[in-house]
This record gives C-alpha cells, sequence and structure tokens, in this order.
C-alpha cells in the first residue's frame, strides 16, 4: 500500500473550515434594548420561534464536573422569568452531578439562522419540589417512563437493556394513570449575574451588548467584537 497521501482526500473539509458566511446589516444597538435583559431575551426568543428556528429553546449548558473537568451539552430551556432560566434533568446525571458541586454554569443559545447568539452565566439551584413535581405531571407520558426508567448517563449493558427496563416500567405502571416522579429527577434553575447578546454583521463587526447584574439593576456596556 502507497504511504502517498491523497491531495483531494481533505478537500471537503477545508471547504467546510474556510466557508465564509456574510451575517448581513441587522444591528444591534442601546437604544433599542429593554432596560431589562430577560425582557429583551424573551423578545429574542419569541422572534426566533416566529422566523422559524429550529428548537428555538435548545441551549448549550455548559458546567464544572466535581473533578473540576468542564462539561456541556444541549438542553432544552422549560421557563424563563425574573427568577432566572428553568431546566430540568436527572440530577444523578453528569450535569446534575456537576451542578450539585459546582452551581456556577453557562448557557449559549446559538439561534445561527438570525445570526444571533446569547450567553447567559450564573449559578443553578434546584428548584422546589412542588415545581419540579407540576413540570413532571405536565409531560408525555412515555416521557415520564422514561425518565423512571433511565438512570440518565450511567453506563449499561446494550440498547437492548434499555429497552427492557423502558418495557418494565411499561408494564409497572400500564393500569395506573399517574407515573411517579422519581426523587433524583427535576429542575434547576440558573439565576443569571451575566447575559451577553451577539448580533453579527458584515466583516467581522459585530454587536456585543453585555448586561452585568449590579446591586441596583443591572449595567449595560458594548464589548469589541
Amino acid at each position: 500500500m502507497s504511504d502517498a497521501v491523497d491531495p483531494d482526500r481533505h478537500r471537503p473539509l477545508e471547504h467546510a473550515l474556510g466557508r465564509h458566511t456574510d451575517y448581513g446589516a441587522e444591528q444591534l444597538v442601546e437604544a433599542d434594548l429593554a432596560a431589562d435583559p430577560i425582557e429583551q431575551f424573551a423578545r429574542w426568543l419569541a422572534e426566533a420561534d416566529e422566523r422559524g428556528v429550529y428548537e428555538p429553546n435548545a441551549m448549550v449548558l455548559g458546567t464544572i464536573d466535581p473533578d473540576g473537568i468542564p462539561s456541556a451539552r444541549t438542553v432544552l430551556l422549560r421557563g424563563v422569568d425574573g427568577r432566572g432560566f428553568t431546566f430540568y434533568t436527572d440530577h444523578g446525571s453528569r450535569k446534575g452531578r456537576a451542578l450539585h458541586a459546582h452551581p456556577a454554569a453557562t448557557l449559549v443559545f446559538p439561534w445561527y439562522p438570525l445570526h444571533r447568539q446569547v450567553i447567559v452565566t450564573g449559578e443553578a439551584r434546584p428548584v422546589p419540589p412542588e415545581e419540579s413535581d407540576a413540570y413532571w405531571a405536565g409531560r408525555p407520558r412515555g416521557s415520564r417512563i422514561a425518565g423512571a426508567a433511565s438512570e440518565q448517563s450511567h453506563p449499561i449493558a446494550s440498547r437492548e437493556a434499555l429497552d427492557d427496563r423502558f418495557a418494565e416500567m411499561e408494564q409497572r405502571f400500564a393500569h395506573v394513570e399517574d407515573v411517579p416522579r422519581p426523587e433524583r429527577w427535576g429542575g434547576f434553575r440558573l439565576v443569571p449575574q451575566r447575559i451577553e447578546f451577539w448580533q453579527g454583521r458584515t466583516s467581522r463587526r459585530h454587536d456585543r451588548l453585555v448586561f452585568t447584574r449590579a446591586d441596583d439593576g443591572w449595567s449595560l456596556e458594548r464589548l469589541q467584537p
């Protein structure tokens, strides 16, 4: 077998990495922002939904594992108000264990079709059990059974073993309406300390406006792109 390098082998990769996209002229100026960053986020989230962004409430959650290693994954935002950004998971999962060890976390909302991004940084704390109960009760039955069957992030021997556990739970709750919430499953709410709104613009002259929590509300500053 020849050791010669095929010059065409990496061309598709080079094309993808070298692609340039003009982000357009849509701007983000201070005068157009809501005074409250949560309100501004709600505006952008609604606009992302109206303009057809796929899963606009999907966000990348970055955490710090108990051993200090960073990790990230995509989760779904399930609530946002003046208290913060709420999502739900298995507290025994990797992200759950990470947040119990190190509450500091970050959320990234990458709305690529709109050339927009929001980064939220703060601390995530468990929500009260009654909030987790209310959200659990509103989930589709299949999702509740899956949540009860799966110990998220923990190893399992095979896909068949996972399917067997799901079937076991279906049988266990076949004749009852309610699938009880496992104690390990519940919500976290990230209380924001910093929220950055990013709007892509032509020639990399992007707009970056950052809200930082202060004693009397929020301060606002513009960052260089």
